[in-house]
Protein backbone atom coordinates (compact mmCIF):
# COMPACT_ATOMS: atom_id res chain seq x y z
CA UNK A 1 0.00 0.00 0.00
CA UNK A 2 2.79 2.49 0.94
CA UNK A 3 4.84 1.96 -2.68
CA UNK A 4 0.65 3.74 -3.89
CA UNK A 5 1.53 6.88 -1.83
CA UNK A 6 2.23 9.70 -3.76
CA UNK A 7 4.35 11.98 -1.39
CA UNK A 8 5.55 15.35 -2.89
CA UNK A 9 7.65 18.49 -1.89
CA UNK A 10 4.79 21.55 -2.01
CA UNK A 11 7.34 23.92 -2.05
CA UNK A 12 5.83 25.89 -5.44
CA UNK A 13 5.31 29.39 -5.52
CA UNK A 14 3.07 29.61 -7.72
CA UNK A 15 -1.81 38.96 -21.32
CA UNK A 16 -0.36 42.07 -18.63
CA UNK A 17 -3.30 43.84 -16.82
CA UNK A 18 -4.09 46.36 -18.87
CA UNK A 19 -3.91 49.35 -17.16
CA UNK A 20 -6.01 53.13 -18.33
CA UNK A 21 -3.51 55.75 -19.07
CA UNK A 22 -3.44 58.94 -20.56
CA UNK A 23 -2.09 59.30 -24.13
CA UNK A 24 1.25 60.10 -24.79
CA UNK A 25 -0.06 63.24 -26.61
CA UNK A 26 -2.12 63.88 -23.84
CA UNK A 27 -1.08 66.85 -21.04
CA UNK A 28 -1.48 67.41 -17.16
CA UNK A 29 -1.13 70.95 -16.19
CA UNK A 30 0.85 71.23 -19.00
CA UNK A 31 3.04 68.01 -18.67
CA UNK A 32 3.53 65.45 -21.35
CA UNK A 33 2.02 61.85 -20.33
CA UNK A 34 3.84 58.72 -21.31
CA UNK A 35 1.56 56.05 -21.39
CA UNK A 36 2.46 52.32 -19.35
CA UNK A 37 4.22 50.04 -20.77
CA UNK A 38 6.27 47.20 -20.45
CA UNK A 39 10.38 46.67 -21.74
CA UNK A 40 11.87 43.83 -21.88
CA UNK A 41 15.05 44.08 -20.14
CA UNK A 42 18.84 42.41 -19.15
CA UNK A 43 21.03 42.15 -17.11
CA UNK A 44 24.28 40.29 -16.18
CA UNK A 45 25.45 38.59 -13.07
CA UNK A 46 28.01 36.71 -12.34
CA UNK A 47 28.59 36.06 -16.00
CA UNK A 48 24.97 34.78 -16.43
CA UNK A 49 22.39 37.48 -18.99
CA UNK A 50 19.32 37.91 -16.40
CA UNK A 51 16.06 38.25 -19.07
CA UNK A 52 13.41 40.40 -17.56
CA UNK A 53 10.71 42.37 -17.79
CA UNK A 54 10.24 46.03 -16.87
CA UNK A 55 6.67 47.32 -16.47
CA UNK A 56 6.08 51.17 -16.62
CA UNK A 57 2.58 53.16 -15.32
CA UNK A 58 1.73 56.26 -17.19
CA UNK A 59 4.09 58.91 -16.05
CA UNK A 60 4.91 62.70 -16.62
CA UNK A 61 7.65 63.35 -18.94
CA UNK A 62 11.23 62.95 -16.76
CA UNK A 63 9.07 61.96 -13.19
CA UNK A 64 10.96 59.34 -11.43
CA UNK A 65 8.70 56.53 -9.70
CA UNK A 66 8.63 54.57 -6.55
CA UNK A 67 9.99 51.19 -8.12
CA UNK A 68 9.29 47.49 -6.89
CA UNK A 69 11.63 44.67 -7.29
CA UNK A 70 9.42 41.39 -7.56
CA UNK A 71 11.30 37.89 -6.56
CA UNK A 72 9.36 34.43 -7.40
CA UNK A 73 8.89 31.90 -5.10
CA UNK A 74 10.81 28.49 -5.09
CA UNK A 75 11.56 25.90 -7.69
CA UNK A 76 11.20 26.17 -11.60
CA UNK A 77 9.23 29.34 -11.05
CA UNK A 78 9.69 31.85 -13.59
CA UNK A 79 9.06 36.34 -13.62
CA UNK A 80 5.59 36.09 -14.46
CA UNK A 81 5.36 33.13 -11.06
CA UNK A 82 4.75 30.45 -13.41
CA UNK A 83 5.50 26.64 -13.91
CA UNK A 84 4.88 26.09 -16.89
CA UNK A 85 3.12 23.94 -18.55
CA UNK A 86 1.00 22.87 -15.66
CA UNK A 87 0.89 25.49 -13.72
CA UNK A 88 0.81 29.41 -14.53
CA UNK A 89 -1.17 31.32 -12.05
CA UNK A 90 0.21 34.33 -13.26
CA UNK A 91 0.97 35.52 -10.02
CA UNK A 92 4.05 37.72 -10.13
CA UNK A 93 2.48 39.45 -13.44
CA UNK A 94 -0.66 40.07 -11.88
CA UNK A 95 0.93 41.49 -8.99
CA UNK A 96 2.95 43.92 -11.33
CA UNK A 97 -0.80 45.47 -12.65
CA UNK A 98 -1.90 45.68 -9.11
CA UNK A 99 1.37 47.83 -8.35
CA UNK A 100 1.39 49.57 -12.04
CA UNK A 101 -2.23 50.93 -11.41
CA UNK A 102 -0.65 52.81 -8.24
CA UNK A 103 2.17 54.11 -10.31
CA UNK A 104 4.42 51.84 -9.22
CA UNK A 105 7.38 50.36 -11.37
CA UNK A 106 7.77 46.70 -11.16
CA UNK A 107 10.89 44.60 -12.41
CA UNK A 108 10.71 40.52 -12.77
CA UNK A 109 12.96 38.55 -13.90
CA UNK A 110 13.41 34.84 -15.08
CA UNK A 111 15.54 33.53 -12.31
CA UNK A 112 18.51 30.65 -12.98
CA UNK A 113 16.51 27.57 -14.71
CA UNK A 114 13.63 29.99 -16.24
CA UNK A 115 12.52 31.30 -18.86
CA UNK A 116 14.91 32.72 -21.34
CA UNK A 117 17.46 33.11 -18.44
CA UNK A 118 17.98 29.30 -18.07
CA UNK A 119 20.93 27.99 -15.89
CA UNK A 120 23.19 30.74 -17.57
CA UNK A 121 26.82 30.21 -15.92
CA UNK A 122 25.61 26.81 -14.42
CA UNK A 123 24.58 25.21 -17.53
CA UNK A 124 26.59 21.81 -17.72
CA UNK A 125 27.23 21.62 -13.85
CA UNK A 126 23.66 22.60 -12.19
CA UNK A 127 24.88 21.23 -8.92
CA UNK A 128 27.23 23.92 -8.26
CA UNK A 129 23.96 26.63 -7.68
CA UNK A 130 23.47 27.64 -4.58
CA UNK A 131 21.06 29.68 -2.65
CA UNK A 132 23.76 32.68 -2.08
CA UNK A 133 23.21 32.83 -6.18
CA UNK A 134 20.08 33.45 -6.45
CA UNK A 135 20.29 36.40 -3.73
CA UNK A 136 23.00 38.04 -5.83
CA UNK A 137 20.93 37.76 -8.87
CA UNK A 138 18.42 39.42 -7.41
CA UNK A 139 21.14 41.85 -5.67
CA UNK A 140 21.73 42.79 -9.58
CA UNK A 141 18.09 43.26 -10.53
CA UNK A 142 17.62 45.77 -7.65
CA UNK A 143 20.92 47.57 -8.77
CA UNK A 144 19.92 47.83 -12.38
CA UNK A 145 16.35 49.02 -11.23
CA UNK A 146 17.85 51.76 -9.19
CA UNK A 147 19.41 52.80 -12.38
CA UNK A 148 16.93 53.22 -14.26
CA UNK A 149 16.16 56.75 -15.05
CA UNK A 150 12.35 56.77 -15.05
CA UNK A 151 12.75 55.74 -11.23
CA UNK A 152 13.39 57.54 -8.35
CA UNK A 153 16.76 55.52 -6.62
CA UNK A 154 15.79 55.85 -3.03
CA UNK A 155 12.20 54.19 -3.26
CA UNK A 156 12.81 50.81 -4.67
CA UNK A 157 11.20 48.34 -2.78
CA UNK A 158 11.49 44.70 -2.48
CA UNK A 159 8.31 42.44 -3.11
CA UNK A 160 8.68 38.45 -2.76
CA UNK A 161 6.48 35.18 -2.92
CA UNK A 162 6.76 32.50 -0.86
CA UNK A 163 11.05 31.80 -1.22
CA UNK A 164 11.23 35.00 -2.89
CA UNK A 165 10.15 36.19 0.60
CA UNK A 166 13.03 34.99 2.01
CA UNK A 167 15.02 36.53 -0.51
CA UNK A 168 13.69 39.83 -0.64
CA UNK A 169 14.13 39.78 3.18
CA UNK A 170 17.83 38.53 3.26
CA UNK A 171 18.76 41.37 0.51
CA UNK A 172 17.06 44.25 2.62
CA UNK A 173 19.02 42.81 6.09
CA UNK A 174 22.41 42.94 4.11
CA UNK A 175 22.06 45.94 1.78
CA UNK A 176 24.59 48.54 2.96
CA UNK A 177 23.06 52.28 3.40
CA UNK A 178 23.37 53.59 0.19
CA UNK A 179 21.06 50.25 -1.47
CA UNK A 180 18.93 50.19 1.56
CA UNK A 181 14.91 49.24 0.61
CA UNK A 182 12.42 51.21 0.90
CA UNK A 183 10.34 49.32 1.67
CA UNK A 184 10.01 44.88 1.91
CA UNK A 185 6.66 42.70 1.20
CA UNK A 186 6.70 39.36 2.48
CA UNK A 187 3.98 37.43 0.56
CA UNK A 188 3.07 34.27 1.79
CA UNK A 189 6.64 33.90 3.23
CA UNK A 190 9.47 30.83 3.62
CA UNK A 191 9.72 31.82 7.54
CA UNK A 192 11.22 28.74 8.14
CA UNK A 193 14.66 27.08 7.89
CA UNK A 194 13.92 25.06 4.70
CA UNK A 195 13.64 21.18 5.33
CA UNK A 196 12.12 22.40 8.80
CA UNK A 197 9.08 23.50 6.37
CA UNK A 198 9.69 20.36 3.72
CA UNK A 199 9.60 18.12 7.19
CA UNK A 200 6.67 19.46 8.45
CA UNK A 201 4.50 19.41 5.21
CA UNK A 202 5.86 15.84 4.78
CA UNK A 203 4.45 15.10 8.46
CA UNK A 204 1.56 16.95 7.60
CA UNK A 205 0.94 15.01 4.35
CA UNK A 206 1.43 11.66 6.37
CA UNK A 207 -1.31 12.34 9.05
CA UNK A 208 -3.68 12.73 6.35
CA UNK A 209 -3.09 9.54 4.50
CA UNK A 210 -3.19 7.97 8.31
CA UNK A 211 -6.57 10.00 8.74
CA UNK A 212 -7.72 8.20 5.29
CA UNK A 213 -6.88 4.62 6.09
CA UNK A 214 -3.97 4.47 3.29
CA UNK A 215 -1.37 4.40 5.97
CA UNK A 216 -1.89 2.75 9.28
CA UNK A 217 -1.20 4.42 12.42
CA UNK A 218 2.30 2.29 12.85
CA UNK A 219 3.24 3.01 9.10
CA UNK A 220 2.63 6.36 9.54
CA UNK A 221 5.08 6.31 12.34
CA UNK A 222 7.80 4.67 10.23
CA UNK A 223 7.19 7.54 7.60
CA UNK A 224 7.77 9.92 10.03
CA UNK A 225 10.87 8.55 11.52
CA UNK A 226 12.24 8.56 7.78
CA UNK A 227 11.50 11.81 7.20
CA UNK A 228 13.41 13.38 10.30
CA UNK A 229 16.40 10.91 10.11
CA UNK A 230 16.97 12.27 6.47
CA UNK A 231 16.37 16.12 7.69
CA UNK A 232 19.18 15.33 10.02
CA UNK A 233 21.38 13.24 7.89
CA UNK A 234 21.42 16.11 5.27
CA UNK A 235 22.00 18.70 7.87
CA UNK A 236 24.54 16.63 9.08
CA UNK A 237 26.61 16.10 5.48
CA UNK A 238 25.97 12.40 5.89
CA UNK A 239 24.50 10.28 2.77
CA UNK A 240 20.32 9.31 3.21
CA UNK A 241 19.46 6.60 3.25
CA UNK A 242 16.32 6.40 1.10
CA UNK A 243 15.62 2.29 0.92
CA UNK A 244 13.02 1.60 3.48
CA UNK A 245 11.23 4.79 1.96
CA UNK A 246 7.90 4.47 0.24
CA UNK A 247 9.26 5.41 -3.17
CA UNK A 248 7.82 8.76 -3.98
CA UNK A 249 9.17 9.84 -0.67
CA UNK A 250 12.74 8.02 -1.53
CA UNK A 251 12.86 10.13 -4.82
CA UNK A 252 12.56 12.95 -3.03
CA UNK A 253 15.07 12.99 -1.18
CA UNK A 254 17.38 10.97 -3.61
CA UNK A 255 16.95 14.11 -4.83
CA UNK A 256 17.15 16.73 -2.15
CA UNK A 257 20.86 14.87 -1.35
CA UNK A 258 21.80 14.36 -4.68
CA UNK A 259 22.30 17.52 -7.84
CA UNK A 260 20.14 19.64 -5.35
CA UNK A 261 22.18 19.09 -2.18
CA UNK A 262 24.45 22.63 -2.78
CA UNK A 263 20.91 24.33 -3.01
CA UNK A 264 19.24 22.67 -0.54
CA UNK A 265 22.07 23.01 2.44
CA UNK A 266 22.30 26.74 1.36
CA UNK A 267 18.94 27.56 1.79
CA UNK A 268 18.42 25.49 4.81
CA UNK A 269 21.42 28.26 6.52
CA UNK A 270 18.82 30.57 6.00
CA UNK A 271 16.74 31.22 9.36
CA UNK A 272 14.45 33.81 8.37
CA UNK A 273 13.48 35.41 12.28
CA UNK A 274 17.09 35.92 12.88
CA UNK A 275 17.80 37.86 9.70
CA UNK A 276 14.90 39.92 9.74
CA UNK A 277 16.71 41.23 13.69
CA UNK A 278 19.35 42.44 10.83
CA UNK A 279 16.81 44.94 9.10
CA UNK A 280 17.28 48.28 9.28
CA UNK A 281 13.79 50.54 10.18
CA UNK A 282 11.69 50.04 6.96
CA UNK A 283 7.54 50.07 6.50
CA UNK A 284 7.01 46.40 5.85
CA UNK A 285 4.01 44.20 4.70
CA UNK A 286 3.89 40.26 5.91
CA UNK A 287 0.86 38.25 4.97
CA UNK A 288 -0.29 34.99 4.90
CA UNK A 289 -2.86 33.13 3.68
CA UNK A 290 -6.06 31.76 5.79
CA UNK A 291 -5.93 28.74 3.87
CA UNK A 292 -2.52 28.19 2.82
CA UNK A 293 -1.06 24.58 3.58
CA UNK A 294 2.27 24.83 1.94
CA UNK A 295 2.99 27.93 4.47
CA UNK A 296 0.45 28.13 6.38
CA UNK A 297 0.12 31.18 8.90
CA UNK A 298 1.37 29.73 12.47
CA UNK A 299 4.72 29.00 10.11
CA UNK A 300 5.12 33.17 10.76
CA UNK A 301 4.77 33.30 14.29
CA UNK A 302 8.27 33.99 14.67
CA UNK A 303 9.29 36.12 11.75
CA UNK A 304 5.93 37.93 12.70
CA UNK A 305 6.94 38.52 16.41
CA UNK A 306 10.22 40.22 14.85
CA UNK A 307 8.65 42.57 12.40
CA UNK A 308 5.75 43.08 14.22
CA UNK A 309 3.02 42.76 11.72
CA UNK A 310 1.13 40.32 9.79
CA UNK A 311 -1.83 40.70 7.64
CA UNK A 312 -4.22 37.25 7.06
CA UNK A 313 -5.60 37.18 4.03
CA UNK A 314 -8.91 35.49 4.23
CA UNK A 315 -9.88 32.53 1.88
CA UNK A 316 -6.94 32.38 0.42
CA UNK A 317 -4.47 29.84 -0.53
CA UNK A 318 -0.51 29.78 -1.17
CA UNK A 319 -1.07 31.82 -4.92
CA UNK A 320 -3.50 34.41 -3.02
CA UNK A 321 -5.96 34.26 -5.08
CA UNK A 322 -9.90 33.46 -4.85
CA UNK A 323 -11.73 31.13 -6.37
CA UNK A 324 -11.97 33.14 -9.57
CA UNK A 325 -8.10 33.81 -10.12
CA UNK A 326 -8.13 36.96 -8.92
CA UNK A 327 -5.50 38.43 -6.44
CA UNK A 328 -6.89 39.02 -2.85
CA UNK A 329 -8.73 42.28 -2.31
CA UNK A 330 -7.31 42.34 1.08
CA UNK A 331 -3.97 41.77 -0.51
CA UNK A 332 -4.63 44.15 -2.96
CA UNK A 333 -5.44 46.87 -0.60
CA UNK A 334 -2.91 46.44 1.68
CA UNK A 335 -0.44 46.94 -1.44
CA UNK A 336 -2.32 50.45 -2.40
CA UNK A 337 -2.53 51.51 1.13
CA UNK A 338 1.51 50.88 1.48
CA UNK A 339 3.48 54.06 0.93
CA UNK A 340 7.51 54.37 0.37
Amino acid sequence: MISRIAFFLAMVSIAAVMVATPSAASSKHGATWLPAHDEQVSFVVDGTTTYGTLHLPARRHGERLPAALLLPGSGPTDRDGNQPPSMTPGTLRDLAGVLGQNRVATLRFDKYGTGRTGLGAYAGHPEDLDYPALVRQAGAARDYLRRRTEVAPHRVALAGHSEGAMTALVLAAQAPPHRRAAALVLLQPQALRFLDLVAMQLHDQTGQLVESGELSPEEGKVVDRAIDVAVVDLRGGRPVDTSAMPAPLATLFQSLAGPNRRYVVTDDAVHPPHVARRLPPLPVLLTCGELDRQVPCHTTDQLTAVVRQRVVLPGVGHLMTTADGTLSTTLTRELSDMRW
